[in-house]
């Protein structure tokens, strides 16, 4: 498959390498001393699962100059969806897939009204990697797994055409889930909710879950996002709390979320698509969603002045 890895971060640094080291044609579309670092030598992987390098490495910081494609994997904040959507237009062809990978719950919506419904699939990943410096990624736990599906959940070769491509890819686990909508919520439903609560109170996870009063706020902030998907009418697990709860006691205590680094590091992070979306769907659902808000607003300030430090609008 020919692959534009469209921001090569840590989720999209990490899966295109895999990737790539798995034979695939895979091009990093990145910039400025990242994609200098990848151009001179080669794209560097520390993983507990191997460390592994992709040299030489494609890259580039045109994505005209790479087109056509048969997938984009797009690992960009989600707060940058708006943009990557606009500058990957000459990648497409009527069969190009884009895969969000993105935290939250409505990149897929947004790439479907700028790009059209036919390109995208709806995604999620669970691995904790990062950004280590230019050229470098680091992952640091969780095993690697990837899941996607068209959005009303119908068969096609092109989805197991991609299943084929990521299942050479080694360490990673791929699954096409039999309801996509189902997968993403309960990834956002733990992802949104460790976020907020590691954001606001700037410990790792093993601090959030150990501690009887912010795993009680950990879990509020679950059902909060619960309640909002059995108003939309997304048949979630009963049981979907406790088995994220067994998620989280299963992560590395000294993980934290790459929202939680952003905001600590006073960097524009996904909070508006994370606790912001939360706060906006419960609004518009008539669900209360009293601890997301107070962590929203809390944490606004915060995102203001990195967004205005960063030149963000």
């Amino acid at each position: 498959m020919r692959i534009a890895v469209f921001g090569a971060g840590g989720v999209g640094g990490y899966f295109g390498g895999r990737l790539a080291e798995a034979g695939e044609d895979v091009v990093f579309i990145a910039r400025g001393r990242h994609l200098a670092a990848i151009r001179e030598h080669g794209l560097r992987v520390s993983s507990v699962a191997g460390d592994f390098t992709i040299q030489p490495a494609a890259a580039t910081d045109l994505p005209a100059s790479v087109a056509p494609v048969d997938l984009v994997l797009l690992g960009v904040k989600a707060w940058q969806v708006g943009e990557a959507a606009d500058a990957m237009r000459p990648l497409l062809e009527p069969e190009t897939m884009v895969l969000p990978l993105q935290n939250g719950i409505e990149a897929p919506y947004l790439l479907a009204e700028a790009l059209g419904e036919q390109h995208v699939l709806g995604g999620l990943c669970r691995i904790l990697a990062f950004l280590g410096g230019p050229g470098q990624i680091r992952h640091t736990g969780v095993d690697p797994y990837i899941a996607f599906g068209e959005l009303d959940d119908h068969g096609s070769a092109r989805i197991e055409q991609l299943r084929a491509a990521l299942a050479r890819a080694r360490g990673v686990t791929v699954e096409i889930p039999p309801n996509i909508q189902v997968a993403m919520w309960s990834k956002f439903l733990f992802i949104a909710s460790l976020s907020a609560l590691g954001s606001v109170t700037r410990v790792p996870i093993g601090e959030i879950r150990s501690q009887p009063e912010t795993r009680e706020m950990l879990v509020q902030a679950m059902n909060e996002i619960h309640l909002i998907a059995q108003r939309r009418g997304i048949p979630l697990p009963e049981n979907i709390i406790a088995t994220t709860l067994s998620l989280v006691d299963g992560l590395p205590p000294e993980g934290t979320t790459s929202m939680q680094r952003d905001i600590i590091d006073g960097h524009p992070s996904e909070l508006d698509a994370q606790s912001g979306a939360v706060v906006r769907l419960g609004r518009q659902l008539g669900v209360e969603v009293p601890v997301h808000r107070f962590i929203y607003q809390a944490l606004l300030p915060l995102e203001r002045k990195a967004r205005r430090a960063g030149g963000v609008d």
